[in-house]
């Protein structure tokens, strides 16, 4: 947008919003000048430079909320953090999967419950690609569940004879499954052209508190890594990590949510580092399917689009 295009729309917004209007105007564009920095802001590692064998990413999760339930979860005892490559789930993949770590990928699987991986992957790339968002999708919850990713991850385990195998998952990112705050949306309503309305800018709009939306994204992270404990119990992987495609920002520049935006509490991410044993406590119930829902839409309903 050029000065000149902002100067009509907020015109515009102050004309038929008011002052509503002017904050959400400005707001938009602090926001366009972080983007274009971001774009120049290349530090983080690349995954690929670590040692691993099973990578397990929990989509959006902030080290500080990490922090708070890592006692309750023995897995995670041996706590680190990492400067993501990434201040957003494509951010993170156009940045990780790049034609220099073609080798890499190409002994790696992939399960993925975010939809972007349709822009930056194909079958080709990797040992295995399974988008389960494309058959699993959860219209009620208005995002894609843990236990599909588990099922599948232990299945590629099981299956696969990659070298390494990255696991996906979307939570804790917004919707929160066990405390939505209004939820996401359905494919019907996207296909008539609504929108989602993030707690993180409902947060901002001072329509929740801080403390609310924190329950709420603390919840979402608890019901995944209830999960991530049962997919330890039933994967061999001497090196398993457990970590973030990218974090979340509540306030910090001015800032909510995670767009391209290169401030750290977007940018760093949990690094927790443990094992993994195939115990056989868990045959997989979630088949690869086919695809149901426009991709577009699922991308929305998690507040992409």
């Amino acid at each position: 947008m050029t000065f000149g295009d902002w100067v009509s729309d907020t015109r515009n917004r102050v004309r038929d919003d008011g002052v509503a209007g002017l904050r959400e105007s400005g707001y938009e564009l602090y926001l366009g000048g972080l983007r274009r920095v971001n774009e120049f802001y290349p530090e983080g590692t690349n995954v690929y430079d670590r040692e691993w064998d099973a990578l397990i990413l929990l989509d959006a999760c902030r080290v500080d909320l990490m922090r708070e339930v890592a006692d309750e979860y023995p897995f995670l005892n041996r706590p680190g953090e990492l400067v993501s490559v990434g201040s957003s789930s494509i951010d993170w993949m156009e940045r990780t999967f790049t034609d220099q770590r073609r080798d890499e990928m190409r002994r790696t699987a992939y399960v993925t419950g975010n939809p972007f991986s349709h822009r930056v992957l194909s079958e080709s790339d990797l040992v295995r690609l399974d988008d389960v968002w494309r058959y699993a999708w959860d219209d009620d919850a208005g995002t894609i569940p843990a236990r599909p990713i588990t099922d599948r991850a232990i299945a590629a385990g099981r299956e696969t004879d990659a070298d390494r195998l990255v696991v996906h998952y979307m939570q804790p990112h917004f919707p929160s499954v066990p405390d939505p705050l209004g939820g996401g949306m359905n494919s019907e309503t996207l296909g008539e052209g609504a929108g989602w309305d993030s707690p993180w800018d409902r947060l901002r709009r001072g329509e929740l508190t801080e403390e609310r939306v924190w329950e709420s994204y603390r919840e979402n992270l608890r019901y995944v890594l209830d999960d991530v404990s049962l997919l330890l119990e039933n994967l061999d992987a001497e090196r398993v990590v457990i970590s973030a495609d990218h974090g979340n920002a509540k306030g910090e520049w001015g800032v909510y949510g995670h767009p391209k935006v290169p401030i750290p509490s977007v940018r760093r991410v949990p690094w927790y580092e443990t094992a993994a044993e195939d115990e056989g406590t868990h045959d997989p119930e979630t088949e690869r399917n086919v695809e149901r829902g426009d991709i577009e839409e699922k991308l929305g309903a998690l507040g992409y689009l």
